[in-house]
């Protein structure tokens, strides 16, 4: 979301679980009353089925990173923020190669989760396909493909198709297994915790079944850093089927809420 109120939404049209018959997709923007006020189709934003994005929000411009599960690929664009609009300036493929393909479970996988962080200009990426995370390096700059990036992170033991990926406040990665590949009947969907440089830190399940995950972030409240504790504990079940984990830390009073949506039998 960004600041003035937009939201992106990632449209792929449902199919048969073949990613032949799974069309392009396209990106919708929609304003704080949920009306669409643009609609960015394949050629205009180099989408090839939208999975997912994360957006840099610079106030009047916006980096909008877009994984997409079609073709392997991840795109930035660099967008123009007014009160009623949001316009696309430029598209470019920054990352290609990531394995994808479809999928009678989970409709299609390939390239998913995206986390960018703005101070070292790094976007990481999440492959399901290739249970691996990867590192691309100037990617709010770059205007070249960089390939798969950098393998930062690749652990049969703990990951099970990662799908949702966030930043956390400590600066760990954070990711969440989709059991879409390399199931492990013993470790469902789990949330894996792992630092920028490929160190495993913690893992936690938060469900008996496989494939609950759909997405997880942070809401950073109070103070701008600290060191989350190296456990979670779920504290709650949400309406909606999801579930949250809060931390404090002490000598700052920040708190972190960590947020893990379960949503069955849906496909966006």
């Amino acid at each position: 979301m960004l600041k003035a109120g937009f939201v992106l939404v990632g449209n792929v049209p449902s199919a048969d679980g073949t990613s032949a018959m799974v069309k392009a997709g396209s990106l919708l923007v929609l304003n704080r009353t949920g009306d669409i006020v643009a609609q960015w189709t394949p050629a205009m934003a180099k989408i090839d089925g939208p999975w997912d994005l994360t957006i840099f929000d610079q106030g009047n411009q916006a980096k909008v990173f877009v994984s997409n599960v079609l073709n392997g690929t991840v795109v930035r664009l660099d967008v123009a923020v007014s009160e009623d609009s949001v316009q696309i300036k430029g598209a470019t493929q920054i990352a290609s190669g990531y394995a994808f393909r479809g999928d009678p479970a989970a409709l299609v996988v390939g390239p998913s989760g995206l986390a960018y962080d703005p101070q070292r200009d790094v976007l990481y990426v999440a492959s399901s396909v290739d249970n691996a995370v990867f590192a691309l390096f100037g990617a709010g700059n770059t205007k070249h493909d960089s390939g798969k990036g950098v393998l930062i992170y690749a652990d049969n033991a703990d990951l099970h198709g990662p799908l949702a990926l966030a930043l956390g406040p400590n600066g760990d990665l954070f990711t969440a297994n989709g059991d879409a590949i390399n199931a492990d009947s013993k470790q469902p969907s789990e949330i894996v915790e792992f630092t920028t440089q490929g160190r495993f830190v913690a893992q936690l399940s938060v469900d008996p079944a496989q494939g609950a995950h759909l997405d997880l972030h942070f809401r950073r409240r109070g103070a701008t850093s600290c060191v989350l504790p190296r456990s979670m504990t779920m504290c709650r079940t949400s309406p909606f089927g999801g579930f949250h984990s809060t931390t404090q830390d002490a000598e700052t009073g920040f708190v972190a809420r960590l947020h893990i949506y379960r949503i069955p039998n849906c496909i966006y």
